[in-house]
């Protein structure tokens, strides 16, 4: 099993303001950029044999300011379909329905176009996206490297140890970060989280 590295998409004026954002397509800030930027020694200095990359501009950005330019778009990788609650904050949504909380609740139904996921529909597309992961490499000693969001990575990261989706809540996940998931004993295991350069 290939190491795999975790990168959140840099800071945006809407992940600065907590609004939910899903399929709408909204840039980095300039902070945003400074914060991917720093990431490119750590990345630079892993033996990657295959980076895949959301369809979002922020994360493709992302990808790009991190030197991954040949990175494959997949759609998989795209973040949760909030649905109803795009571009609300947990707050707001909260005031209406309290003691919501995303990774059990779900969300409300959206536009024909966007009806939402469930935290289930969130962890099938995390399962497809870790099976192309393990095909990639299959026995060659390389790493992957995602790029992506927030709420799907932590989805992702609790299908990669064997949970259910539900229990990404547990994985807090900043802007401009990189998380490894490495093996230990032949079993998953986190081996660094949350981490920029210095830190």
């Amino acid at each position: 099993m290939a190491d795999l590295y975790l990168v959140r998409h840099g800071e945006t004026e809407w992940s600065r303001s907590g609004r939910h954002t899903g399929w709408t397509d909204v840039p980095l800030t300039d902070h945003g950029r400074a914060e991917a930027r720093r990431l490119l020694p750590l990345i630079r200095a892993q033996r990657i044999g295959a980076a895949f990359v959301s369809p979002s501009q922020r994360a493709r950005e992302t990808a790009e300011l991190i030197g991954l330019h040949d990175a494959r778009v997949d759609a998989d990788l795209r973040e949760w379909d909030y649905g109803g609650y795009e571009g609300i904050t947990t707050v707001d949504i909260q005031r209406g329905r309290p003691g919501w909380f995303l990774f059990t609740d779900g969300v409300a139904p959206g536009p024909p176009d966007h009806p939402g996921e469930t935290p289930e529909q969130v962890g099938e597309r995390a399962d497809r996206m870790l099976a192309k992961v393990d095909a990639a490499v299959a026995d060659r000693e390389e790493s992957v490297v995602l790029v992506a969001h927030g709420h799907f990575l932590r989805v992702l990261t609790a299908r990669r140890l064997g949970l259910p989706a539900s229990q990404g809540a547990l994985f807090q996940l900043a802007t401009g970060t990189v998380c490894r998931l490495g093996t230990e004993h032949g079993r998953p295991v986190i081996a660094g989280w949350n981490v920029r350069p210095g830190s």
